[in-house]
């Protein structure tokens, strides 16, 4: 968490850089798309807003907080997400089956399943393809995509810390790795009623396609075949890792800060594991690339230095914000993960609780890293859902429209998606969960 000293309150301007750099992000692909999309000017943004605000810290006695900040926060959060895009980039799943709206609809839900387990990010690129390559042969495909990134690049990465990076980041906070299970009736409800609409979505475009292109995709067939199977052992040492390479199992871990890098060294190991026992053809038929982690480490870097004024300002004036119940949280924590990026949201919002809380227990009410339970649920499902609002809610959502205009398919603009796509089926899906668990 933030460390509170004894130094002055923290003013509100200095939150300004923390809000450029969310501008940053969120406009940069909208105005100067061909100057934003070069990952060294990602990382110039980030060092030009960062580094006076480390200067600011550091002159304000606050040395404590960047430190904690970047070394206990930014290093694992990094590390986790470049381990699973590296053993995730070398598992190749080729093959083009019948697009039929049964069979869409059975990859999304392994995508909903695989998301929590090998991350948003992982699952997402991992079927990506193959899903497009199905479908390349249909005339009526954006739906399938839009679907996608509800599905796998969002609501299926509920369930572990592995699943979505504002997770990762609530665990790091003192959530344990089973308390997401707790999780699985939102999750299930959630993807089961999205898996339901784009069923009957599908059919109906299914049935409106042009004969000709049903016939071809029924000639067109290529049977399903998994290569770099080794990555799965990998993957299942990341998982371990993160479950049982903590404080407690490892009481050493609370007790030396260098002693808490353990399970960031055993998952670093996974990775150079996969780099050297996955064949070369595998990565380059994923296209495996290092831009997408570099623009995630560049942006984050940014991140994660300017919002540290942020989560103090959070954390001093949490009672006068006017936040409270859990459906407030819900909304206002979805509000943001919507149109900024939902990891230093989800933290933001923690950080919020965390300030109310005075350190005393109202009976009745079970704590989890350090706040109320269900304060803490209301974040991490608004954080995850609302990801999928818009394009640059959650970071595999740009991804897979870009691979999906890489293959000629027409994604709607950043307002088309949300007018024709989140504001009228995710959004009510959404307000139900809180309706009926929050």
């Amino acid at each position: 968490m933030i460390l509170l000293s004894t130094t002055k309150a923290m003013p509100l301007w200095a939150i300004i850089p923390f809000v450029l750099m969310l501008l940053c992000i969120a406009l940069g692909p909208l105005f100067f798309e061909h100057w934003w999309e070069k990952n060294k000017n990602k990382l110039l943004v980030s060092l030009i807003l960062g580094i006076p605000v480390a200067g600011y810290l550091i002159a304000q006695g606050l040395t404590g907080d960047l430190k904690h900040q970047m070394l206990f926060d930014y290093v694992p959060f990094i590390i986790l997400l470049g381990a699973l895009f590296v053993i995730t980039g070398g598992i190749h799943l080729k093959g083009d089956i019948q697009a039929k709206p049964w069979i869409n609809t059975s990859f999304l839900g392994i995508g909903a399943i695989l998301a929590s387990f090998m991350g948003t990010t992982g699952a997402a690129m991992l079927l990506i393809r193959p899903v497009i390559r199905t479908n390349s042969e249909r005339k009526f495909k954006v739906h399938t995509i839009l679907f996608f990134i509800a599905i796998v690049a969002n609501a299926g990465g509920l369930l572990t810390p592995l699943g979505d990076p504002p997770l990762f980041l609530l665990y790091l906070k003192g959530a344990e790795f089973s308390w997401f299970f707790h999780m699985v009736p939102e999750w299930a409800l959630v993807n089961a009623l999205l898996l339901l609409i784009y069923f009957i979505a599908d059919t109906y475009y299914y049935k409106k396609e042009p004969l000709e292109n049903i016939k071809f995709d029924k000639t067109n067939v290529e049977p399903l075949g998994l290569s770099g199977n080794i990555n799965f052992i990998f993957l299942a040492g990341v998982v371990a890792s993160v479950a049982f390479l903590n404080k407690q199992y490892l009481p050493i871990m609370a007790e030396s800060n260098w002693a808490g890098f353990i399970r960031e060294g055993s998952i670093v190991s996974m990775a150079v594991l996969s780099l050297l026992f996955t064949k070369k053809p595998i990565r380059e038929a994923n296209k495996f690339s290092w831009g997408p982690i570099l623009e995630v480490a560049f942006l984050f870097l940014g991140i994660f230095l300017t919002m540290i004024p942020a989560l103090r300002y959070l954390s001093e004036n949490s009672n006068s914000l006017g936040i409270s119940s859990n459906a407030q949280f819900y909304y206002a924590t979805g509000s943001l993960s919507a149109f900024l990026d939902n990891a230093p949201t989800a933290l933001a919002f923690y950080n919020l609780a965390l300030g109310m809380n005075d350190g005393s227990v109202v009976e009745g009410v079970r704590y989890v890293a350090g706040i109320d339970e269900m304060i803490l649920t209301a974040i991490c499902l608004s954080s995850v859902f609302f990801g999928a609002m818009t394009y640059i809610g959650n970071g595999p959502n740009f991804m897979v429209k870009a691979i999906a205009e890489e293959n000629k398919i027409k994604m709607p603009s950043f307002f088309g998606y949300m007018i024709k796509f989140s504001l009228i089926v995710l959004l009510p899906v959404y307000i139900l969960v809180q309706l009926i668990f929050l």
